[in-house]
């Protein structure tokens, strides 16, 4: 898959892993049509996947299920970080990475909105920055794979759209599945210390 065709489907998994709202549903044929034109595999099959199941979903089902999922659900958490951070000091620095890269490609995430969120990195490679997006998805590869296992168990329709990003990722290595295996059975720290270095480092840059 090339550069352009990376694009393409980062932005489009960009788009669905967001709230789904008119713009997204709105936005469907058009997408349909990115999908359409990418080359044969894992990647197409998969968001075509998730536009079916959108085309004849309501949009008020879909949100619902939205927000059951990636807001109330701890264990499909959208933020990469999350998985091998939690809730703890660590994770500050580890938001500063994703935020330095995002401006490095001259993007911004929306107000309120981490960086480390799996439609913000998606949203940076549709921009241009593909290969800081796709460094930063091989960083937290097994957090990805977490994600997707979660909304796997979960009988999600987003576990198509978090598996179609994974697919744009070279295969996973031991060392990668080791790591998932690991954050799988331990589970995210559990230092309950907010972001609040994140929110120092940022507002003294």
């Amino acid at each position: 898959m090339g550069e352009g065709e990376l694009r393409t489907a980062h932005m489009v998994a960009s788009v669905l892993l967001g709230y789904p709202d008119d713009r997204l549903y709105e936005a469907r044929q058009l997408l349909a049509g990115a999908v359409a034109a990418l080359p044969g595999g894992q990647v197409r099959e998969r968001l075509s996947a998730f536009l079916d199941h959108a085309a004849v979903t309501a949009q008020a089902d879909l949100a619902a299920h939205y927000v059951a999922t990636f807001d109330l659900n701890r264990r499909c958490c959208p933020y990469l970080t999350y998985y091998a951070y939690g809730d703890t000091r660590k994770r500050g620095g580890a938001l500063l990475r994703f935020k330095h890269a995002l401006r490095a490609a001259g993007f911004e995430a929306a107000d309120g909105e981490l960086p480390d969120h799996v439609a913000v990195v998606c949203e940076l490679s549709a921009r241009g920055g593909v290969r800081e997006a796709r460094r930063l998805l091989q960083e937290h590869r097994a957090g990805l794979e977490l994600l997707r296992a979660a909304l796997e168990e979960e009988r999600s329709p987003y576990a198509d759209v978090v598996a179609a990003v994974a697919a744009t990722l070279p295969p996973a290595g031991s060392r990668e599945k080791e790591a998932a295996l690991r954050l799988a059975a331990q589970g995210p720290p559990a230092e309950e210390v907010g972001l609040e270095p994140y929110a120092v480092k940022e507002a003294g840059r």
